[in-house]
């Protein structure tokens, strides 16, 4: 599970604020997108939905693994969505998915991703304590759980990553939406309002990233429809929605850039 453990300690563990399925396989797929080493025409968003399309990827007890195959060589990654109230994904099971794990899957990491995912299929089931899932009340509590299931695994796990996993335990919490591992990327919290006939209203506190907003005239169609934009360097990423009175939406999300890009 050295993947899943690489995720938690470089801070790809995320809540989800919202509950909606597709707006959750959105999000951690447009996360995946922003990896300085992922091509920037590779959709992943279009690899998760379309494979989601035709298979569920919830495997039950609280978890989804879903994944997006992608033609280049690169090394097996992972993000981590936490949902507290639980996503109604149409589990096998019957029960809300807590957690879902999205992996991006290089063409030369296919037996490595096999590997991963029976394992963690197997510490899903052989967990004593897998129905605690839904007693998380923090990220903090979430990092701890999955750090504890995979412990009491250990047998399946090799000697070098129980070290890493110790190592980790001492760690402190990282906030929600850090990238540790991407010291090259800019990550910047955003608010876009609309309503009819206005022009979008941006409130952040960087000036590039406003500026590059300001002249976009397709941004609220995109966030609405797609859960991203992209311009001027910028990858805009929809957190949450919310509709008011008069047709007005408040979208709070995250600007994220190379800051050579």
């Amino acid at each position: 599970m050295d993947t899943l453990l690489d995720a938690l300690q470089e801070g790809r563990l995320f809540e989800l604020p919202e509950n909606d399925k597709n707006h959750a396989l959105q999000f951690l797929a447009h996360v995946i997108e922003a990896f300085p080493e992922i091509p920037p025409e590779t959709d992943v968003v279009g690899l998760v939905m379309k494979r989601e399309e035709s298979v569920n990827t919830a495997i039950g007890k609280g978890w989804a693994c879903p994944h997006a195959r992608v033609p280049f060589e690169e090394d097996l990654k992972c993000v981590i969505g936490w949902s507290p109230q639980g996503i109604d994904y149409g589990s096998p099971d019957g029960k809300p998915v807590n957690i879902i794990l999205m992996y991006l899957v290089p063409e030369n990491q296919r037996n490595h991703y096999l590997r991963e995912i029976s394992m963690i299929a197997k510490a899903i089931e052989m967990y004593p304590d897998v129905e605690k899932i839904t007693e998380a009340k923090t990220l903090n509590d979430i990092r701890n759980y999955l750090l504890d299931l995979i412990d009491a695994t250990k047998e399946t796990i090799g000697p070098d990553s129980r070290a890493r996993m110790i190592r980790l335990q001492a760690r402190p919490q990282k906030e929600a939406f850090t990238f540790h591992d991407l010291s090259n990327l800019i990550v910047e919290p955003l608010t876009i309002i609309t309503a009819p006939k206005m022009k979008p209203l941006v409130l952040t506190h960087n000036p590039a990233l406003m500026e590059s907003l300001i002249v976009s005239e397709e941004i609220a169609e995109k966030i609405e429809t797609e859960g991203a934009f992209q311009t001027g360097g910028w990858k805009v990423i929809r957190r949450t929605s919310n509709t008011y009175q008069g047709g007005i939406v408040v979208y709070e999300c995250i600007g994220v850039k190379l800051k050579n890009g």
